[in-house]
C-alpha cells in the first residue's frame, strides 16, 4: 500500500469578529457592528478532493470536473490508492471532519457510512450505469442451461453494496464471501435455476475484471453453475482483455462490464461480437460525494480557491 501523507483538515471552531468604531461628539451615539464570517466549506477542505489510483479513470474524470466548474477553481485531487482513500473518509468520519473523495457504486462504503452524492449539474460524470452481462455468439444454443441462469443473475444495489460490507469484513476473500452468500440466499438461487436440470461436468469459462463487485459476482455466479454440475472456470482479465475473449469465442460470458461510459470504448470496438445479456446491476455511478453530515449538496455548492 502506498503512505501518503494525507492533509489535516482543521475545522474552524469560532467566528471572527470585526469592530468598526462610530465617531463620539455631542449628540452622537458610540456603536459597534459584529459580522460574522460563515465558515467556508471549501477552504476547510484546502480546496482538495480526496482521489485514487493515479492511472484511474474516474481520476481522469476527477480533473476534468475540476477544468469544468468555476467553483473548483484552484483546487488539486490528492491521489495515491482507494485503500488510502477509504482510511482517509474513515478517520474524517471518526472525527466528523469535511472530506471530499472519489466515489463509485456499488461500494461497501455506502452500506458502511452515511455518504451522499454531490450533484453533478454540468453532467461531467455522465449518467447512471448498469453492469452489464455478456456472452460469446453461440453459447445459447451450445450451453442453454448455463445461458439461462446467467441471464436471470440479477442484484439489487443495496444487495451488492450489504454483500460487499461482508467481503470488507472477510478481507476480500471473494469465494468464501461468496460461498457464504450463496448458502444464506438459497431463495434468490433457486429463481435463477428454476426449471433448468442439472449438467454433469461439462466446462464453461467465465471472465471477469478484478473490481470487487465484478469479483464477488463472478464468484457466485461460479458457485451457483458448479452446483448446477458445470466445471467453471473463472478468470480475471483486463477489460481490454476481457471483450476480445469472449468476442473471439475464448471464453463464455462475463458480468463484469461497467455500461454505458465506463466500457464504453470497448463495448463499441467490439459491438456486433457478442450478445448482450442486459444489466444484472443498475443504478451504479461514480462521482464526488462527501458524508450526510457536510452541509452541501452540489458541486456548485463549493468555492473556488483564490
Amino acid at each position: 500500500m502506498l503512505n501518503i501523507k494525507r492533509k489535516r483538515l482543521g475545522l474552524i471552531t469560532g467566528l471572527s469578529l470585526s469592530l468598526v468604531a462610530a465617531g463620539c461628539g455631542q449628540g452622537d451615539e458610540g456603536g459597534s457592528d459584529q459580522a460574522e464570517a460563515a465558515p467556508n466549506v471549501s477552504e476547510e477542505l484546502e480546496y482538495t478532493i480526496t482521489g485514487i489510483e493515479p492511472g484511474a479513470g474516474q481520476t481522469e474524470t476527477n480533473e476534468k470536473a475540476i477544468a469544468e466548474y468555476d467553483s473548483l477553481a484552484g483546487w488539486e485531487q490528492e491521489t495515491a490508492s482507494s485503500a488510502a482513500m477509504l482510511t482517509a473518509l474513515e478517520n474524517a468520519i471518526d472525527n466528523e471532519e469535511p472530506i471530499i473523495v472519489a466515489a463509485w457504486s456499488p461500494h461497501y462504503k455506502f452500506a458502511k457510512w452515511d455518504l451522499k452524492y454531490l450533484e453533478d449539474p454540468k453532467g461531467v460524470f455522465g449518467e447512471d450505469e448498469q453492469i452489464t452481462t455478456i456472452a460469446r455468439k453461440g453459447l445459447k444454443d451450445d450451453m442453454p442451461k448455463a445461458y439461462k441462469i446467467i441471464d436471470r443473475i440479477h442484484w439489487e444495489l443495496s444487495t451488492m453494496e450489504s454483500a460487499l460490507l461482508q467481503a470488507q469484513k472477510m478481507n476480500f476473500e471473494f469465494e468464501k464471501v461468496a460461498k457464504k452468500w450463496v448458502d444464506n440466499n438459497q431463495d434468490i438461487v433457486e429463481k435463477w435455476t428454476k426449471g433448468v436440470e442439472p449438467v454433469d461436468g461439462k466446462e464453461i469459462e467465465l471472465v471477469t475484471t478484478s473490481w470487487d463487485t465484478e469479483l464477488f459476482s463472478a464468484n457466485v455466479a461460479k458457485i451457483v453453475l458448479e452446483q448446477q454440475g458445470y466445471d467453471v472456470k473463472l478468470t480475471p482479465v483486463d477489460p481490454a482483455i476481457l471483450f476480445g475473449a469472449i468476442s473471439s469465442g475464448e471464453a463464455d460470458a462475463s458480468l463484469s462490464p461497467w455500461m454505458p461510459t465506463t466500457h464504453g470504448a470497448f463495448y463499441e470496438k467490439y459491438k456486433g461480437q457478442f450478445v448482450d445479456l442486459g444489466p444484472n446491476v443498475e443504478g451504479a455511478k461514480i462521482g464526488l460525494a462527501v458524508p450526510a453530515y457536510m452541509d452541501i449538496d452540489s458541486i456548485e455548492d463549493l468555492q473556488p480557491k483564490e
